[in-house]
């Protein structure tokens, strides 16, 4: 049966309503009371972005950083992963690992933090997201006043981990360093570790 003919067989009945987008798109909040949504579903400028199965890259780099950041943190700051952040009205990403401000409510009723309780983001970039993960992505959480933001990407077989840092200025993100070998930073708290342990296949 060809792909047509199947989606002729479909009815809107048998159809979940995300499907069929409001004419204005969805908003941060609609995200907690569509029924089966895909795991791990971002909100970005309204539309639904359904995430694809991750290679091993990701896993293991997304699992050793959020050792060391939880090393590192200060006890007053939680780190989080795979949760998502409400940027806006239209916006709900969700980053790979992000890093709360102290005195930020957590419980196990949350479903998203505010871009207010975030100091750090950070995106592991896969290949179907890397778009996203390298422009449009940064680009809300700058505006959204996030003051940090990482991004790791595979150089080579091996980890490399770009660093920004929020401009008050021009309310945009910075490049400060280009990590490889070490990460050695002193905001938004001081870090020490060696990059090349996040990926030893």
């Amino acid at each position: 049966m060809t792909a047509e003919a199947v989606i002729a067989e479909m009815t809107s009945s048998s159809l979940p309503d995300w499907v069929f987008p409001p004419p204005q798109g969805f908003a941060a909040e609609d995200l907690d009371h569509l029924p089966d949504l895909p795991a791990h579903t971002e909100l970005i400028d309204g539309s639904l972005v359904f995430v694809a199965p991750q290679r091993d890259f990701h896993s293991l780099v997304l699992y050793r950083l959020h050792v060391e950041l939880d090393r590192f943190a200060p006890a007053d700051h939680k780190v989080r992963q795979e949760m998502s952040v409400k940027l806006g009205p239209r916006q709900r990403p969700e980053p790979d690992l992000i890093v709360l401000a102290p005195g930020t409510f957590t419980g196990s009723e949350v479903t998203y933090f505010d871009a207010a309780d975030v100091v750090l983001a950070v995106e592991v970039i896969s290949p179907e997201s890397a778009l996203r993960d390298t422009k449009r992505k940064p680009v809300l959480y700058a505006e959204a006043g996030i003051p940090h933001f990482w991004l790791v990407e595979e150089t080579q077989g091996k980890a490399t981990v770009v660093v920004h840092e929020l401009s008050p200025t021009t309310r945009s993100y910075v490049v400060t360093g280009i990590h490889h070998d070490r990460l050695k930073l002193s905001v938004p708290f001081p870090i020490d570790f060696d990059v090349a342990t996040l990926y030893e296949p």
